[in-house]
């Protein structure tokens, strides 16, 4: 098996909340005096961790007062979250085959709850790290409360953050381009792999498994 573990990304890596992250993100703006941003110009603009995305745009205010707006924003949108094609199936292989499975995300605590919880994922995940800022700043914690050997461990996600993290923490990027970074901005960070999607990235794995 290439990999015996594997720490996933949530936003953009299983679920698909671009949409009601833009709302409210907007909403944050609008509030605050700023104009609202298209789906492109977010894209552009939108980086990790994402207090210094604020500061740029928002500079003096503190982030605690947005998060407030952020939260009852992000659950009003009038687009809902959606699982991404081929994360269930992604997780349903990792189980299967006995690879571990892990998140590490700066989605906000009580909305990740929710929505892993609705979507019937939490039982793929060893542990879960939700709400973390900077996440370069837990991962070497994360490999070694669980014991993971790094050169048999990655991390899977849609930004170059997540890329810097795997980096920081000595293991391979899989950057998969169904989220927040365009795919220009995640080749410019030199992942380990970068794929379409999900079920490419399974595909790919399915080569490093001997036959039984």
């Amino acid at each position: 098996m290439k990999y015996n573990a594997l720490l996933f990304d949530w936003s953009g890596t299983l679920v698909d909340d671009l949409p009601p992250t833009l709302h409210a993100t907007n909403e944050v703006l609008v509030n605050f005096g700023v104009a609202a941003m298209d789906r492109d110009e977010f894209r552009q603009r939108f980086r990790l961790p994402y207090p210094e995305f604020y500061e740029e745009l928002l500079p003096g205010v503190p982030i605690g007062d947005l998060e407030g707006i952020f939260r009852t924003s992000f659950n009003q949108s009038p687009v809902r979250v959606t699982v991404l094609p081929h994360a269930r199936e992604m997780l349903a292989w990792c189980r299967e085959n006995g690879v571990r499975c892990f998140v590490l995300s700066s989605m906000d605590v009580g909305l990740f709850t929710e929505q892993v919880h609705d979507f019937g994922l939490h039982s793929h995940f060893e542990a879960i790290y939700a709400g973390v800022i900077d996440k370069r700043h837990r991962i070497n914690e994360i490999l070694t409360n669980h014991g993971l050997e790094p050169a048999k461990t990655a991390f899977v996600g849609d930004m170059a953050h997540d890329i810097e993290t795997a980096r920081h923490g000595g293991v391979d990027s899989i950057a998969v381009a169904t989220g927040y970074d365009p795919v220009a901005r995640l080749s410019g960070t030199d992942p380990s792999h970068l794929f379409d999607h999900l079920g490419d990235f399974r595909e790919w794995l399915e080569q490093w498994v001997l036959p039984s």
